[in-house]
C-alpha cells in the first residue's frame, strides 16, 4: 500500500513537473511572439511617421501592435523569470496579471454582446471619424479600402457615411463631391479600375445605385461574416483564451508546489535542529521566498 501510495505521489509529481515545463514553454513562446509583434509595430510606426500628415494616432495599427507587443513580452518575461527562479512573488504576479487580462477580455466580450446596439453605434461613430481623415491617415485609408473590397461594403453604417469627408461631401467643389471611393464600386476582377466609378452616388437612393456601388455598411457586413463563420471565430477565440486559462491554472499549480516544498524544507530543518538559524531568513522573505536549494 505504501509503495502504491508512493507510486501515485510520484506520478502526480511527474505530472506537475510536466505542467511546469509546459508553462515555461508557453511563457517563452509568448515572449518570442510578443517581441515579434513589438518589432513589427515599431517598424510600422517608423514607416507611418515618414508619410504621416495627421497628428492624431486614431486607429493606428502600429500603436496597437506596439502596446500589445510590450504587454505580451513583459508578462511572458515575468512568467519565465518566475519559473526559472521559483519565486513566489513573481509567480503570483504572473498569475494575477494573466487572470486580470483574461477577466477583462471575457468581460469586454460579454458587455459588447449585451449592449450590441451601443457597440455597433460606437464602431460606426469611430469609422465616421476615420472617414473624415481618410486622405490624411494612410493607415486608416489602407484598412478601410481593404475592408470595403474584401467584405463588399461601403462606409460604416452605409455608403452615405462618406459625406463626412470634406472631399466627398456634396457641398465640396472638387470632382469627388457627392461620390464614394472606387473601393465601394461593384466590378468584375477583369474590369479596368475606374477611380470615378462612385461619382454622384451619395445623394441617390439605395435602389438606384445598388448596381453601381455596395450600399450596405461595413459594420454589418463584418458582423454577418462573423456569424456565417462562427466555427472559425470560435477556434480563434479558443486559441486566444485557452492558453491564458492554462497559464493561470499552471501558475496556481506551480505556486502550490513551491509553497509545499518551502514548508517541507522548513520542517526538515526544524527536525534536524537547523530551524532556529533558517527561520529568520524565511520569516522576512514574505512572498519573495524562492525554491530552497
Amino acid at each position: 500500500a505504501r509503495s502504491g501510495k508512493g507510486s501515485v505521489v510520484y506520478q502526480i509529481a511527474k505530472m506537475i513537473d510536466l505542467c511546469l515545463v509546459s508553462s515555461l514553454t508557453m511563457c517563452l513562446a509568448g515572449g518570442v511572439i510578443g517581441a515579434l509583434v513589438l518589432a513589427v509595430g515599431i517598424y510600422a510606426e517608423i514607416e507611418r511617421q515618414k508619410y504621416k500628415t495627421l497628428e492624431s494616432a486614431f486607429l493606428a495599427p502600429a500603436i496597437i501592435l506596439i502596446l500589445l507587443g510590450i504587454v505580451m513580452f513583459l508578462v511572458s518575461f515575468v512568467g519565465v523569470l518566475a519559473s526559472l527562479r521559483d519565486n513566489l512573488c513573481l509567480l503570483q504576479a504572473f498569475m494575477y496579471i494573466l487572470g486580470i487580462c483574461l477577466l477583462i477580455e471575457l468581460t469586454g466580450g460579454v458587455v459588447a454582446l449585451i449592449f450590441r446596439n451601443q457597440t455597433i453605434k460606437f464602431l460606426n461613430d469611430n469609422i465616421r471619424r476615420g472617414i473624415e481623415n481618410y486622405y490624411d491617415d494612410l493607415d486608416f485609408k489602407n484598412i478601410m479600402d481593404s475592408v470595403q473590397k474584401q467584405f463588399k461594403c461601403c462606409g460604416g453604417e452605409d455608403y452615405r457615411d462618406w459625406s463626412q469627408n470634406v472631399y466627398h461631401s456634396c457641398e465640396a467643389p472638387g470632382p469627388l463631391a457627392c461620390g464614394v471611393p472606387y473601393t465601394c464600386c461593384i466590378r468584375n476582377k477583369t474590369d479596368i479600375i475606374n477611380t470615378m466609378c462612385g461619382y454622384k452616388t451619395i445623394d441617390q437612393e439605395r435602389l438606384s445605385v445598388q448596381h453601381i456601388i455596395y450600399v450596405r455598411g461595413c459594420t454589418n457586413a463584418v458582423l454577418i461574416w462573423f456569424l456565417d463563420n462562427y466555427s472559425i471565430m470560435a477556434g480563434v477565440l479558443l486559441g486566444i483564451l485557452l492558453p491564458q486559462f492554462l497559464g493561470v491554472l499552471l501558475s496556481l499549480l506551480y505556486i502550490t508546489r513551491v509553497e509545499d516544498i518551502i514548508t517541507e524544507h522548513k520542517l526538515s530543518e526544524s527536525f534536524f535542529g537547523a530551524g532556529h538559524r533558517a527561520a529568520p531568513e524565511f520569516s522576512g522573505a514574505g512572498c519573495c521566498m524562492c525554491y530552497p536549494g
